[in-house]
């Protein structure tokens, strides 16, 4: 099985922007990859809420909005699964959520179970967490996804034998990533013993990206930063 994490650019806020990105990257891996992963919060980009609950209900897509289905169909057209972060809106409840469409239908949504996604001294109870961390068969693997401080907050929740999907958005600096990207794959390894963890980039504020394969605590792949690039990792 081959996974794709694509390190690309979004634009707060532009969810047309980052729905063409999204098409971009799915046309330029179709036939080398069965499955794409975007990062956290792709869909409206990460600093998009504003924290006012009218306006950001507004920018949050159902499972079954017109943007989740728009994202289906270049999956079918592309031949190619694909997982992103973005924005749930079900009901009157906001989460941080990951979703996993194969087939052109949701194999998978998982809702971020840390608070940290959120300015949780403005909000009120329409922005929640997820309760729920199992996992979900693809590709012959049990594939668990944990999202950015998940994985920091409640990282014996993620625990598995098998393979862990780390979409995060970080924002350090080229420096901080010196020190930080080996304390990312520590840490990883107290849940899985693979873990694939992917970044996006942007602009405001700075974000330089990146995509990892994470082998027994250790870097084992990698994708250079400020780079609109796709990792390639093959599973056995």
């Amino acid at each position: 099985m081959k996974i794709a994490l694509a390190a690309a650019r979004f634009v707060n806020g532009n969810i047309p922007y980052n729905v063409g990105q999204m098409e971009k990257m799915l046309a330029s891996v179709s036939g080398r990859a069965e499955l794409i992963c975007f990062g956290e919060s792709f869909l409206q980009g990460f600093d998009a809420p504003s924290w006012q609950y009218e306006k950001d209900k507004a920018i949050a897509e159902p499972q079954d909005g017109p943007w989740m289905r728009k994202i289906a169909a270049l999956s079918r057209q592309h031949r190619i699964d694909v997982a992103f972060g973005y924005m749930e809106r079900a009901g009157e409840t906001l989460y941080s959520s990951y979703a996993v469409l194969a087939d052109g239908t949701v194999l998978h949504n998982y809702r971020r179970v840390s608070r940290g996604w959120k300015e949780y001294s403005r909000t009120d109870s329409h922005y929640a967490e997820g309760t729920e961390t199992g996992a979900f068969s693809y590709g012959g693997h049990q594939v668990t996804v944990a999202l950015c401080g998940d994985l920091w907050e409640h990282p014996g929740r993620f625990k598995t034998n098998d393979l862990l999907l780390w979409p995060v958005y970080l924002n350090f600096s080229l420096a901080e990533w010196g020190q930080e990207q080996e304390a990312y794959a520590r840490q990883a390894a107290l849940a899985a013993p693979r873990t694939l963890m992917v970044n996006a980039l942007s602009d405001k504020p700075a974000a330089h990206g990146g995509a990892w394969y994470f082998e027994g605590g250790r870097i084992g792949q990698r994708l250079d930063f400020d780079r609109e690039d796709l990792l390639i990792v093959e599973i056995p």
